[in-house]
């Protein structure tokens, strides 16, 4: 029976210097409303942490503590049981940043130490701020500032759903940016928008001066594509370079449905061979789309063998002469992308480096390439034609 009564001294106890710190921070939320709910519930989290990982709190005792809360400040929604653990997630998932999380000290479960614990969380101006005391391990890479934007709501998809730290910062950057809701970042994680970020060799963070512009001209394009409706024997069978493009040019304008969708959304046709003049110099680039989310012309010049340092040339031409005759005003610059069969990575990124136009190099293969292998495991296009 004492047994029972300590254990129940204990926790509602911890339900009190809870109930502290979620007053405390109902205070000073007043002043900046997301940074100090964050910082209450990483201080939660961390005091929860603390109890739970080291046995002090037996078995069923976040309900019990969520329990006694709801009767302690009643109509309080936000700390059931599974939002505690959550909150315990929030603190062990950054503790890396918790200059005291190495120390072995167990909490003394006195109304001295909970006073103490709040105030540990006070810098000198009387904010409640969890960095002050933190370790960051790259001050220069941590998004300090976005951090504090994101609602708790988004770390939790976040630190559920991304494992790497530089991913982390990513969407946590994208959140403060572009004020997500919960189901859009949830989307975009599903999507692997991060991992998209380094396929297309691309100079678009150094020539798109706006950073949002700059990841969305990243995540339009693939780097690589499979163009499955092109004749590669027919291809193959001709020896001059220039001819070779222009076969595959053609297919692409005969299939031209197919490509827009293996290339992309919000893709539209705007021409081939697309009648550009400066000076009296005639230039006619292979393939020209308007793309609406970038509110941008997109060129595309095709190549039939490896990638070639002259491309990006060719291209920053043709670049330079649509945004001076053909962009409007209200359009975005225009973007260029060299779509070839082959590409170094590195020397793509070596030598695109001095280029001020946006531009990228994709590759693409055809439905001849597929590894036998994997040919073998595809279903025959005639039985699954019938079955569809």
């Amino acid at each position: 029976m004492e047994q029972n009564q300590e254990v129940t001294r204990i926790y509602n106890h911890a339900a009190e210097v809870i109930k502290t710190a979620i007053l405390q921070g109902q205070y000073e939320a007043l002043k900046d409303v997301n940074r100090i709910q964050l910082a209450t519930y990483y201080w939660i989290g961390k005091y929860v942490a603390k109890n739970t990982r080291a046995g002090f709190w037996g078995t069923g005792a976040l309900k019990r503590i969520s329990e006694q809360l709801y009767k302690l400040l009643p109509g309080m929604r936000g700390y059931s049981a599974e939002s505690l653990k959550k909150m315990r997630q929030f603190y062990e998932e950054w503790q890396i940043f918790d200059t005291d999380a190495s120390s072995q000290e167990e909490i003394e479960l006195t109304s001295d130490n909970s006073v103490i614990a709040i105030t540990e969380l006070q810098s000198t101006d009387d904010k409640i701020d969890i960095f002050r005391e933190l370790r960051i391990p790259n001050p220069a890479e941590f998004p300090v500032e976005d951090f504090f934007k994101v609602p708790f709501t988004h770390h939790i998809h976040i630190f559920s759903g991304v494992k790497d730290t530089k991913a982390r910062y990513y969407y946590i950057h994208r959140c403060a940016e572009e004020k997500l809701s919960a189901k859009a970042l949830a989307q975009i994680i599903r999507n692997d928008d991060f991992g998209k970020l380094a396929n297309l060799p691309n100079n678009f963070g150094l020539t798109l001066n706006d950073e949002g512009m700059a990841r969305k001209a990243v995540l339009a394009f693939k780097d690589s594509y499979v163009l499955d409706f092109i004749n590669t024997e027919e291809i193959d069978e001709r020896d001059k370079e220039d001819i070779d493009e222009r076969v595959v040019e053609k297919q692409i304008i005969h299939n031209i449905k197919k490509f827009i969708m293996e290339f992309g959304k919000d893709f539209a046709f705007v021409g081939n061979q697309y009648h550009l003049e400066i000076y009296s110099e005639e230039f006619f680039p292979d393939l020209l789309f308007f793309n609406r989310e970038l509110n941008a012309l997109v060129v595309v010049e095709l190549k039939t063998g490896k990638f070639k340092s002259g491309y990006l040339a060719q291209l920053m031409t043709y670049l330079r002469i649509l945004d001076d005759k053909v962009k409007k005003l209200h359009e975005n610059p225009s973007i260029g992308i060299v779509l070839c069969k082959e590409a170094n990575r590195s020397f793509v990124e070596y030598v695109m480096q001095d280029y001020d136009k946006p531009m990228g190099v994709a590759t693409y293969t055809t439905s001849q390439e597929t590894p036998e292998a994997l040919k073998e495991a595809l279903p025959d296009m005639d039985e699954l034609r019938k079955l569809l």
